[in-house]
Order: C-alpha cells, then sequence, then structure tokens
C-alpha cells in the first residue's frame, strides 16, 4: 500500500503534524497549501511540493484535505480550479476537516458523478494528538473505500470508526463537539465557584477527579487552566466555527439544542473580545471576568 502516491492539501496547525506522521510511516507524499512557509519543514522530511492542485491531484491515488471550514473544502474539492477537474477515477478524495454535514453529501455526490470515490473523516485530538498519531477519526462514506484507506487512518490515529453514508463523519464530529464544549463549560463554572469559594483548585481536582464528574476534558485541560497554559492546542474560533455548522444542522433537522446554543454565544464572546486564537480552554476567562477571579494553582 506504501506504494501509492498519497496528496495532502492543508499543511496548517492540524495538517502539518499529520502529513509529517505519514510521511515518518513510509508514505509517498505530494504537498499543497497556499502557505508556502510550512511547506518547507515538509519538504526536509521528504514529501514532494506541488505548485498547484491540478499538479497534485493529477499524480495522486489518494488525495487528504485539511481545511479550516466548508467553503474552503468546496473550492479545493469542487470548485473551479478544485480536485474534481484533476483526479483520475477511482482516486479516492478524504477531506478530514470538520464541515457542515450537508456540504460533504454535497461534495460526495460531485465527485461520485466523475467516478471519483469519497470519505468525510473529521478527527477529534487537537494538536497534540495529531502529532503523536492518536487522533479519533470518524468517518462517512462506503465501506470499500473505506478499507482501501484504513492503513492511513492507523497512522493518523488510535481510532478510526465507519459511521455510515457520506456526511455520517462529519454528524458525529458536531455530537463529539457539543460534549467537548459543554464539558469545557462545566469545567469552568465548577472550579470558578470553588476558586471564589477559596478553595484550592488542585484539591478540589484531585477530590473529583476518580468519580463520575472526572472526563478526558478535565483531565486534558483543567491543568493547562490553572497553569494559565492558553497555547492553543484547538482554538476558539474554530470551536465557534463547530458550534455554528451544529446549530445550523440542528435548525435543518429540528433538534433543540438550548444548551449548545449558549455554548455559542460563549464562543462568539469571547472571540469577539480577542480570544480566538487562545485554546478552548480559554471558555474560562468568560466565567472568570464575570465573576471576578482568576482560577490558578494556588497551592
Amino acid at each position: 500500500m506504501n506504494t501509492r502516491l498519497v496528496g495532502f492539501i492543508g499543511i496548517g496547525t492540524m495538517g502539518k503534524p499529520m502529513a509529517i506522521n505519514l510521511l515518518n510511516a513510509g508514505i509517498k507524499l505530494k504537498v499543497y497549501d497556499l502557505c508556502k512557509e510550512p511547506l518547507k519543514e515538509l519538504k526536509n522530511h521528504g514529501a514532494q511540493l506541488c505548485n498547484s492542485i491540478e499538479e497534485l491531484a493529477k499524480e495522486s491515488n489518494v488525495i487528504i484535505t485539511m481545511l479550516p471550514n466548508s467553503p474552503e473544502s468546496i473550492d479545493v474539492i469542487i470548485g473551479k480550479n478544485g480536485i474534481i477537474n484533476y483526479a483520475k477515477p477511482d482516486t479516492i478524495v478524504i477531506d478530514m476537516g470538520s464541515i457542515d454535514p450537508l456540504v460533504s453529501i454535497e461534495i460526495g455526490n460531485a465527485l461520485y458523478a466523475k467516478k471519483i470515490k469519497f470519505l468525510d473523516a473529521p478527527v477529534s485530538g487537537g494538536v497534540p494528538k495529531a502529532v503523536d498519531g492518536t487522533l479519533a477519526i470518524m468517518v462517512g462514506g462506503d465501506l470499500e473505500t473505506y478499507k482501501k484507506v484504513t492503513d492511513l487512518f492507523e497512522i493518523l490515529g488510535n481510532s478510526h470508526i465507519l459511521i455510515g453514508g457520506i456526511g455520517s463523519g462529519n454528524y458525529t464530529k458536531l455530537a463529539n463537539q457539543i460534549i467537548v464544549a459543554l464539558n469545557i463549560i462545566a469545567v469552568s463554572e465548577a472550579f470558578t465557584l470553588a476558586q471564589k469559594a477559596g478553595l484550592s483548585p488542585v484539591k478540589v481536582f484531585e477530590a473529583i477527579r476518580t468519580g463520575l464528574a472526572g472526563s478526558t476534558v478535565m483531565e486534558q485541560k483543567l491543568p493547562m487552566i490553572l497553569s494559565r497554559n492558553f497555547k492553543p492546542g484547538f482554538k476558539i474560533k474554530l470551536h465557534r466555527k463547530d458550534i455554528q455548522n451544529v446549530i445550523n444542522a440542528s435548525s435543518k433537522l429540528d433538534v433543540v439544542l438550548p444548551f449548545t446554543s449558549l455554548a455559542f454565544e460563549v464562543l462568539k464572546a469571547l472571540d469577539l473580545d480577542d480570544k480566538g486564537n487562545e485554546d478552548h480552554n480559554a471558555i474560562i476567562k468568560f466565567f472568570e471576568n464575570i465573576s471576578k477571579v482568576v482560577v490558578r494553582n494556588n497551592t
């Protein structure tokens, strides 16, 4: 399988470590991005740099895209100068960005009309898990296509599951993002209360972490909050985008999500307050600001 030529478009915060992991695993990789700076590092890892989507698409058997949102995926994959115009029949396109599920379906239908295969395969885990190759990958598409690229998923993540047809990967990612956002908000509210009550947040953490309130979110995000580390693993503005996609999907499906709507307002407020490029653990700053307290390690 490693003799395949894999193309990778979107060498950003998430895309770069994912591409490096593929290269380190021996995958022959062609890469393209509008921003040329991160491409230099990939060249040092053995990637072949392409000057255009056309060049990459014509020479690749599998093409992975890791793009910010639906408009970029539409443009790069099925736009005027997109992959659809240059890829050979039976090429497999894997969109690993988090986008509107209905856009995934639109992209998939357009590609299949040209006999190009498609999977929507968004990921969860942020930059740390992209770096160490332990992402959770949620896949939508057909089983035959999925089986042809499971080796790539195994390089990029420690779990990959075919959920259902095209779009189901991104619906699953939306569900994931609801849980993560509301979990961070719950942790933020709880520890704002604890700090304002004069408690040691470290001791509160130790007391509750192994009980029912314990969670992966609390284990990963609270230590960062306590050390005031808001370096982005997953940015506020990207989580805002994902929750906007949740709200759009819920409207189309007639699903009532009152607490998710409140989470969106919190994320939007932080983004408008110039915190959009901070890690989503900076959600705590919304509650700290209102309560006039700072949650930190004060033991």
